[in-house]
């Protein structure tokens, strides 16, 4: 270890800290993407100090210019942190101590490390709940615009990935822009949790100094400040949410993912991606590969286990700050940038897969997805449900034995099964009719799928 690097916990010990054991702590590597963070903090702290009268103003506007020009430094690589500084916050004060001399001591004046960290991650929050909810609300533009271009266009909607019902597309892509509004909501109800300034509290007690805790948070444009001390730096629940929501959304991208890659194979055939987002392989000249769609669903994982990370490291510590809390900053960073980078890189995709709509249409007026059509045509003609699903099972068995879609079923066939069967069945049996006799809300109808775009464009 250098003599010229100073810990800033040093000061009671009297033997050097083993290089080994610095090399096993250091985390520079990885808090290092907070600088900014840190800056913004300690600003926001010594200017508070300052208005208190705990430091000058001189010294105040001293520690400021020093502390933007490290940010400059920091941002341009003209200041390269190294392992042996163990932290960003050590960086920052050792170069500011460079800088202006001792006055770079009185910028932790009423500060520990643990409500610094507390704010730096806080502010890294912030920054990265507004960037993820952009990039949704980017997706979500995609989705409306893509489920107006193909309201009129009937795919297949599916249970048990067999097929059920004709829907229309515009539909089905306002399924997705409705669980991209829940995760945007989940984000919004967790930034009133994240928007609460740590600073005062210290190492976990408070402070003797006349801190003006409410002046920091104003500052940093916090909504309020920390009502317990302890809970303001022992506690790493924004985190968890924070990645337990990037879960969700991933999770969300993922199924939209499968999608994708099941209706664009050979075997179903239902769309095309651009060949700007497929690739081929490096043996087989044929093939088309869904590979963004393919790593953003095994990008799924990388976040789940970060989730899993965090519980584990969180559930066995002891009040108030440990050094295991070190270790959220690996799993938080990586989810965020991963959750980002998938939302973003999947609108992309989107905008560039176009469905095959004539090979649709002829494959959704001659299935057997409008047998349901079928069993509601029988309860209105006042036939029991039950009894209507019997009759229509039998036909669908006959309609597979005979070779005939539904639609070609003579109607003296269909009176075999029941005399309630009259001319006006098959009006019931398109695939467009079956879409458009929906009446109960959310449904697949064009009428409704016009109402649900109208609700989300007022939404964005």
């Amino acid at each position: 270890m250098s003599n010229k690097k100073e810990l800033l916990w040093q000061s009671r010990f009297s033997e050097p800290f083993d290089p080994d054991a610095l090399r096993f702590s250091s985390s520079v590597h990885v808090d290092k993407a907070l600088f900014r963070e840190d800056i913004e903090g300690s600003t926001a702290h010594v200017t508070m100090l300052a208005e208190e009268g705990i430091i000058t103003p001189e010294e105040s506007l001293q520690i400021i210019v020093g502390l933007r020009e490290i940010g400059t430094e920091l941002e341009t690589g003209a200041l390269v942190p190294h392992w042996e500084d163990e932290d960003i916050h050590t960086v920052i004060e050792n170069r500011l101590k460079e800088k202006i001399g001792a006055a770079a001591g009185k910028i932790h004046s009423g500060r520990s490390r643990n409500d610094q960290v507390a704010t730096d991650t806080r502010l890294y929050l912030r920054r990265q709940i507004r960037t993820l909810d952009g990039a949704l609300q980017g997706l979500q533009k995609v989705l409306v615009s893509k489920a107006e271009a193909c309201r009129d266009t009937i795919i297949f909607g599916y249970t048990h990935l067999q097929r059920a019902q004709p829907i229309s597309a515009g539909h089905y892509y306002l399924a997705y822009f409705n669980m991209f509004r829940r995760d945007r909501d989940r984000l919004a109800d967790l930034f009133k949790r994240v928007n609460i300034s740590p600073l005062g509290a210290a190492a976990f007690a408070g402070s003797t100094l006349p801190l003006n805790t409410e002046r920091s948070a104003v500052l940093l444009d916090f909504d309020g400040v920390f009502s317990n001390s302890i809970d303001a730096v022992s506690d790493r629940d924004i985190v968890i949410e924070f990645i337990s929501a990037c879960s969700l959304i991933m999770m969300h991208l993922s199924r939209f993912a499968e999608d994708l890659i099941l209706w664009s194979s050979y075997e179903f055939g239902y769309l095309e991606i651009s060949d700007a987002f497929a690739t081929g392989s490096s043996l087989m000249p044929q093939k088309k590969n869904a590979d963004i769609a393919e790593l953003v669903r095994g990008k799924t994982g990388r976040v789940y286990g970060s989730l899993v990370a965090m519980l584990t490291i969180m559930k066995g510590l002891p009040l108030s700050y440990n050094r295991d809390m070190q270790e959220d900053k690996p799993p938080l960073f990586d989810s965020a940038e991963t959750t980002i980078e998938c939302v973003s890189i999947f609108g992309k995709l989107l905008e560039h897969t176009t469905l095959r709509e004539e090979r649709l249409a002829k494959l959704t007026a001659e299935d057997l997805s409008l047998a349901t059509e079928i069993a509601e045509y029988l309860v209105r003609k006042q036939m029991p449900f039950r009894d209507a699903h019997r009759v229509t099972g039998r036909i669908v068995s006959h309609s597979i034995s005979s070779g005939k879609t539904l639609p070609k079923i003579t109607l003296e066939e269909y009176r075999t099964f029941s005399m309630l069967f009259e001319d006006d069945l098959y009006l019931a049996l398109k695939p467009e009719a079956s879409i458009m006799a929906k009446k109960t809300r959310g449904s697949c109808s064009f009428s409704s799928v016009d109402a649900q775009l109208e609700e989300a464009k007022k939404l964005l």
